[in-house]
């Protein structure tokens, strides 16, 4: 039984790194809208664009480590 909940807690938290895939998709989508629409202004957000990349990443990986904590650390 804490076998089943361990696969469980894992498969839960590894949604974190499904939620991390659309928001990188939606920030680099968002930019590419926005850039295309005012070529000139695209350069000053590319700082926020790469913040927002490592931001979305980073609780991709606390996700996986989460997950991998549970499996084989618990």
């Amino acid at each position: 039984m804490e076998e089943m909940g361990k696969y469980i807690g894992a498969g839960l938290a590894c949604l974190g790194m499904l939620g991390a895939a659309v928001g990188v998709g939606n920030i680099f989508g968002s930019f590419l809208q926005g850039a295309m629409r005012n070529p000139s202004a695209a350069q000053s957000q590319f700082g926020n664009l790469i913040f927002g990349f490592a931001v979305t990443e980073a609780l991709g990986i606390f996700s996986l480590l989460i997950a991998l904590l549970l499996l084989f650390a618990v």
